[in-house]
Formats: structure tokens, C-alpha cells, sequence
């Protein structure tokens, strides 16, 4: 039969107590399967089974043992000295005595203080490893305390109300059915395939992209001004002005053009470069982040990008987007300033090379070409990078391209 010993739950552990066996005695257990609640200096625990058969417990729900100690056989339906193995590991105070010899009883180990002793053998007094703790700490007899814990056992109060000078007694620890309740009532909410994907999707980028990002302020004015005139060209023909975001998008796919790396994406320790700039618009689902597609982004007028990002947000929204529309992406845009956010890193899409976070439009107080302090319509744009593709000196350039087309917009309309 193989050993199962009391193991070593952390790295300060020198012995463990018992809680409860999730196992009976004779029961069949597999590998890997939850075995026994055990107390710590620190926390309680659930053991796995390190072994497969069927389980002989040798020690009880109670006992306190050393790091090392046999707490339970699993193996065959072997008998033998199992019994007499129980009750010397059951007895053992620090470490488990090895198996009698057959026919042989075993001898009692004499009892360490602080300990009770009734003249015809010792037996351990059940505390809980943070009571020994403090009693040792304070000198403490353990054999003159009333346990007030499960089963009798002594637990941190009961050791410091004792004695005339030992402080008052702290509040009692919290029952496992007050601790489960605490949070109130649980609901538990299943992820939906999307959301199973999305945060598949998410986990793997922050696990294996070594990423950075770089931020810079934009001078938002001029982008103000062409606004205001394309939403009157706008009204007086039925069309719908392009947001800021449009600009942001359109700005982004020029500046790809001009830096193919961060249009890039990374494959198996290869960097591919794609012939087509399409950007991905980063939109909030009634349940998840959805990321829709605008092909060849970098050839398209802003108005046809602005009408083709509505649709595609509304598709998203009433959940008739289908799955080409939002593949084949080359770089994301994320843009949280409707929500007041000033500036934030979102997540690489994988295997993106990049995606540019977009903070709110405010009017901020800045200082002018001649050292003036004015008012400005400034935008913070975040680029996070994959560094295993961009490096920071070609990040840099790249977003000072964009902020250069949106600084001056006039080649956005083009």
C-alpha cells in the first residue's frame, strides 16, 4: 500500500490538523480527487489525493500531526498492522513512530509538554496549530485549558483568556456557514460563447504579448472645425456626419500605410506584413466587446467609413453581425471617451501588432506657439504595442502621424 502523508501546504507549515475526511474509511479514491480539509498556521485547505485505490485512514478528524506524517494508506484490502498503525500515528505528537512488529503493541511515545498525562500512557491535547502557537508564545499550559472550539479543541481565545495577565479574549472566528454567507446571495452567471471566446482571446494576449504602449496629446481644433462643417454639409443632405472616431479610424489607416510593421501581425516567431489596412472598431455589445471589421480602410472616403461603422455598430447591437465582418483585421481601434475616460491601454487583439485606445474630447488649458496659455480641444490617444513586433522608436512615429493628420484633417477628407 502507498503512504499518504500530511503535506506541506505552505512554505511556514510544520504540522496540520485534521478537519474532516472527504473520504471514508475503505472508500475508493482516484488520483487527484479532494481527500481532506486541513488546518493550517495560516488557512484551512483541501488536500488531492496523490495516489489510487482504496483508502485506509490512520488518523482521525482532530488529530494534529507533523509535516511528513502517514495520515493514510491507499492501496489493496491489506489488514495487518493497519490498526496499530492508526493509533500510533493517531498518538504521535510530532512525527508518526514506524509499525509495530507483528503481534508486538505498541509502545506510547512519552508526552512533550505541554501535554495531559493520566500515569497510564500520554495523550495529545487537541489544539488548533495557531493555539499552539500562542501558548508556546506565552508559556501556557494547553492541559489546563476548556476547548471551545469543534470537538473541544483549543483555539486562539481560549489560550489568550487565560492566565490573570493575558489580554481579553478576541471575537470568535467566523463559522464556515457565516463565512459562505457573507457575500449574501450568489448568483452564478454562465459565459456565453462570445464571452467564453472574448475572454479566452484576452487571457491569451496578456499571458503571451510582451506589450508597451505610448500616449500622446492631441490638438483636437482643427478636427472641431471640419466637424462643424461636415455636420452642416451633412443636414443639408440627409447624410450623417462622421464622429471623431471616424477621423481617428481614417488617421489610423493612413498612418498604416505609411508604417507597415504596425499593420503587422505575429505568427510562429515570424513578424507578416499584410497587403490590406483593415481596422477593427472595438463595440460594446449588450453582453460582450464585439470587434467589427472596415476593410481597406486606408482607400475609403471618411464619409463611407463613417456610414460603414454606424452599420456595423447596429448589426453588432442587434445581433445580425456575421462572422466575415468581423475577421481580418489588422489593427483595432477602442474608444471609451464617450464614457468620460480621459485615457487608458486596452488589450492587444491577437496576433494585432497594435491597438489605439481613445480617451475623451475636453477642452483642456494649454500653452500656444508663443507661450500663451489657451484653451484648446485636446484628445489623449493611447498605442499599446506588441514589442515583438514594434519597437519604440517606429511606435513613436507612428502615432505622431496620426496625431499629425488629425492636427491638420483636410488630407482625411481626401
Amino acid at each position: 500500500m502507498s503512504e499518504i502523508v500530511m503535506p506541506r501546504l505552505s512554505d511556514t507549515m510544520e504540522e496540520g490538523t485534521i478537519l474532516r475526511w472527504l473520504k471514508a474509511d475503505g472508500e475508493e479514491v482516484s488520483r487527484g480527487e479532494e481527500l481532506v480539509e486541513i488546518e493550517t498556521d495560516k488557512a484551512t485547505m483541501v488536500y488531492e489525493s496523490d495516489q489510487a485505490g482504496r483508502l485506509k485512514l490512520l488518523a482521525a478528524e482532530g488529530d494534529t500531526l507533523a509535516v511528513g506524517a502517514t495520515i493514510a494508506r491507499v492501496g489493496g484490502d491489506e489488514e495487518g498492522d493497519g490498526g496499530a498503525a492508526a493509533a500510533a500515528v493517531a498518538a504521535a505528537p510530532v512525527e508518526a513512530p514506524s509499525a509495530p512488529e507483528q503481534g508486538v503493541p505498541p509502545q506510547a511515545p512519552s508526552a512533550p509538554a505541554p501535554a495531559a498525562s493520566d500515569g497510564a500512557g500520554a495523550e495529545r491535547v487537541k489544539a488548533s496549530p495557531l493555539a499552539r502557537r500562542v501558548a508556546q508564545e506565552r508559556g501556557v499550559d494547553l492541559a489546563a485549558l476548556a476547548g471551545t472550539g469543534p470537538g473541544g479543541r483549543i483555539v486562539k481565545a481560549d489560550v489568550e483568556g487565560a492566565g490573570p495577565s493575558a489580554p481579553a479574549p478576541a471575537p470568535a472566528a467566523p463559522t464556515p456557514e457565516a463565512v459562505a454567507t457573507a457575500k449574501g446571495t450568489t448568483t452564478e452567471v454562465e459565459l456565453t460563447k462570445l464571452q467564453q471566446t472574448v475572454a479566452r482571446r484576452m487571457a491569451e494576449s496578456k499571458a503571451t504579448i510582451p506589450d508597451f504602449n505610448v500616449q500622446i496629446e492631441v490638438d483636437m481644433d482643427e478636427c472641431v472645425r471640419l466637424r462643424e462643417q461636415l455636420k452642416q454639409i451633412a443636414r443639408e443632405g440627409a447624410e450623417v456626419a462622421p464622429t471623431y472616431n471616424d477621423m481617428v479610424v481614417k488617421a489610423c489607416a493612413l498612418a498604416l500605410r505609411e508604417h507597415p510593421t504596425a499593420n503587422g501581425s505575429y505568427r510562429d516567431g515570424r513578424v507578416m506584413l499584410h497587403s490590406r489596412v483593415n481596422v477593427g472598431v472595438a463595440v460594446a455589445a449588450e453582453d460582450a466587446l464585439v470587434v467589427p471589421t472596415v476593410f481597406d480602410a486606408d482607400t475609403r472616403a471618411l464619409g463611407e467609413i463613417a456610414r460603414e461603422i454606424r452599420a456595423l455598430a447596429e448589426r453588432v447591437r442587434s445581433k445580425a453581425i456575421t462572422p466575415p465582418e468581423l475577421g481580418g483585421g489588422t489593427f483595432t481601434v477602442s474608444n471609451l471617451g464617450m464614457f468620460g475616460i480621459s485615457a487608458f491601454a486596452a488589450i492587444i487583439n491577437p496576433p494585432q501588432a497594435a491597438i489605439m485606445s481613445v480617451g475623451a474630447l475636453a477642452r483642456r488649458p494649454v500653452v500656444d506657439e508663443s507661450g500663451e496659455i489657451v484653451a484648446r480641444s485636446m484628445l489623449t490617444l493611447t498605442l499599446v504595442c506588441d514589442h515583438r513586433i514594434l519597437y519604440g522608436a517606429e511606435a513613436a512615429l507612428f502615432l505622431a502621424r496620426v496625431r499629425e493628420l488629425l492636427q491638420a484633417p483636410a488630407a482625411l477628407t481626401l
